[in-house]
């Protein structure tokens, strides 16, 4: 399994449900490497997509408490061990962490590859993940170049690799 996700300096992700900087090369990268894989969200950051609709050409699996809620044709699960029944039957390696902070914060530890953009500023935020760069298992295997998006917004496309991935159950 691998996530993907952009953060700033502080490891931040987002504010009142927002991005805290959309920036169009990063959610051109984040369409290329999702698209006809599996992706695994929480059900409030549906929410923030357009309409509220599961992503297009992806596998939607949204985690959620509300036994009710429905997404089109996306996979519905209530609690991680339903979900990780459900990831059992996909190939590890298609299956992407998409957010949000709660999801991500207690996936990442059973993800191989983190897809990092890191935007080289700090922001107002109300969401984190973890920092890979102070866990020892996490490694920063791929630098990426320092990209100019505007004004004074800068960016860089990271790999990490978890060198001890924990199994799912």
């Amino acid at each position: 399994m691998n996530f993907i996700v952009a953060v700033d300096e502080q490891w931040n992700i987002g504010r009142e449900g927002s991005l805290l900087q959309p920036i169009s090369e990063d959610l051109k990268n984040f369409k290329a490497k999702t698209m006809n894989k599996i992706v695994v969200l929480g059900r409030k950051t549906l929410q923030t997509f357009p309409g509220g609709n599961p992503l297009k050409g992806r596998t939607n699996i949204i985690l959620t408490r509300q036994e009710d809620f429905s997404a089109g044709d996306a996979i519905i699960c209530h609690s991680y061990d339903q979900l990780f029944q459900v990831l059992n039957s996909y190939c590890s390696e298609d299956i992407f962490v998409i957010g949000g902070g709660e999801v991500y914060n207690k996936l990442i530890p059973y993800c191989e590859i983190g897809y990092v953009t890191k935007i080289h500023m700090t922001y107002s935020a109300d969401t984190s993940i973890q920092n890979l760069d102070q866990k020892s298992n996490w490694e920063l295997i791929k630098d990426g170049v320092r990209n100019h998006f505007k004004d004074d917004i800068y960016f860089s496309f990271l790999e990490y690799r978890n060198n001890k991935v924990l199994p799912i159950p």
